[in-house]
């Protein structure tokens, strides 16, 4: 196993191998008191750490494996708008008000995100420019609508409905029916930011330890006992940001957050066809199981998406994508793939983000669905806001009713997948 390895994550991204140098932190030797004790070091985890120790707070940070190896330092990059979901698909549950708070929630983390990468020197490649598009035909009104919707009830001026002829025209594929165009939004480097968030993390103070999995957590004394290989971490408060890789620590987590394979692969660059994605806009279709890509300043298409899901890795990642690619872009059946690699999302039952004291003085937030580049980073900063006594946003997502997965701890994986290959299925048609 090489440096850039991880037991959680197969294959190479390449992420990684742009990124530059990604440094390391010390696994925990010896057991410590905090006041904060965090597990997880994704972006919700760094984030509250960072905005914790710059408060003065003394925050103790591990991860299991090493910062970056989770989803926030391997996913697609895309920021999108909103909420996992259009919001007047909220609105139909929700009702306008809660809705259009939602709504404003995502629009401060996606201005709390590149504000944040600005101030502290972070170069994460932002590029502009977003759509979304349907792969069947009677889409069609329902995409109309949203611009209009984003407008006239969400002050969001920056969608706009592209016909058939102008999403074929951005994309360089006539495999799509028409589309939404967000000016508003964009895609990043996502382990560019990581990396530079850990840093401004370890500046701030905060303690960050890899290679430090939590065997067990518990409660005595009115303070809360993480245990890990090198030591005890006591804390009088905790969070819980692993998403996807709660494992067993924790029993209302992982029944509410289920974690799912994704898989991501980066072409040769296109230099013959200078057509395909000319902006360098990301792109998410329609589907259920979502295919997702974008173009690089350096040519090379970025894809993700998978037809079936199971519990493991293919042996072949590059095949899967390879044929997806080719779905959309005939013309790259037999395109070279470079680089391939997957890992586990978290998702939730909703597709809403999972927010919940599960102890006293224990939090736990994760299940973005896909969508957590910018709400993980912000339900981090708003953690520490809470913790630090002030108001915040997080409770809108507290607020939310997100069941638990049925079939308990034997059946609901099995279920899942079950339930995602018939959504599979279904997109096809």
């Amino acid at each position: 196993m090489t440096a850039w390895q991880s037991p959680i994550a197969p294959g190479m991204s390449w992420y990684q191998t742009s990124a530059g140098e990604r440094p390391t932190y010390p696994a925990l030797d010896g057991s410590r008191a905090t006041d904060v004790a965090i597990i997880g070091g994704g972006y919700t985890g760094l984030q509250a750490a960072f905005c914790l120790a710059s408060a003065g707070v003394s925050v103790t940070l591990i991860e299991a494996c090493r910062v970056g190896d989770g989803a926030s330092g391997r996913n697609g990059g895309q920021l999108g708008t909103g909420q996992r979901w259009w919001p007047e698909e909220q609105e139909e549950t929700l009702g306008l008000e809660r809705s259009r708070a939602l709504f404003d929630m995502a629009e401060h983390a996606k201005r709390y995100l590149l504000d944040f990468a600005d101030k502290h020197g972070i170069d994460a490649d932002y590029v502009a420019g977003h759509m979304s598009v349907a792969h069947k035909p009677g889409h069609e009104r329902d995409y109309r609508a949203n611009a209009e919707i984003a407008a006239s009830r969400y002050d969001y001026p920056y969608l706009s409905y592209m016909d058939r002829k102008e999403t074929a025209e951005r994309l360089g594929s006539n495999h799509y029916h028409c589309g939404v165009y967000d000016a508003g939004t964009g895609h990043i480097h996502p382990l560019k930011l990581l990396i530079g968030l850990a840093r401004t993390a370890a500046a701030a103070g905060a303690a960050i330890h890899e290679n430090t999995p939590a065997t067990s957590i518990a409660q005595t004394g009115g303070k809360t006992l993480i245990e890990t290989p090198g030591g005890t971490i006591t804390a009088s408060r905790v969070l819980i940001a692993t998403n996807a890789h709660i494992g067993r620590l924790e029993p209302v987590t992982a029944a509410h957050v289920m974690p799912i394979r994704s898989f991501i692969g980066a072409t040769a660059p296109l230099d013959a066809h200078p057509t395909i994605l000319a902006g360098h806009e990301s792109v998410a279709d329609s589907r259920f199981v979502v295919r997702y890509f974008r173009k690089l300043q350096n040519g090379q298409l970025l894809f993700g998406g998978r037809e079936a899901y199971t519990a493991d890795s293919p042996r072949d990642m590059s095949r899967h994508i390879r044929r997806q690619i080719a779905e959309i872009y005939p013309a790259l059946a037999d395109v070279e793939i470079t680089h391939s690699w997957g890992g586990s999302v978290g998702i939730t039952l909703t597709r809403e983000p999972f927010v919940r004291e599960v102890m006293p003085g224990v939090m736990s937030v994760g299940g973005y669905s896909g969508h957590g580049v910018m709400l993980s980073n912000y339900c981090g900063k708003l953690y520490a806001d809470m913790t630090l006594g002030k108001a915040t946003e997080l409770s809108y997502l507290a607020d939310l009713n997100v069941p638990a997965f049925p079939g308990g701890t034997r059946l609901r994986a099995p279920l899942l997948f079950l339930a995602l290959t018939w959504y599979a299925l279904r997109d096809r048609f």
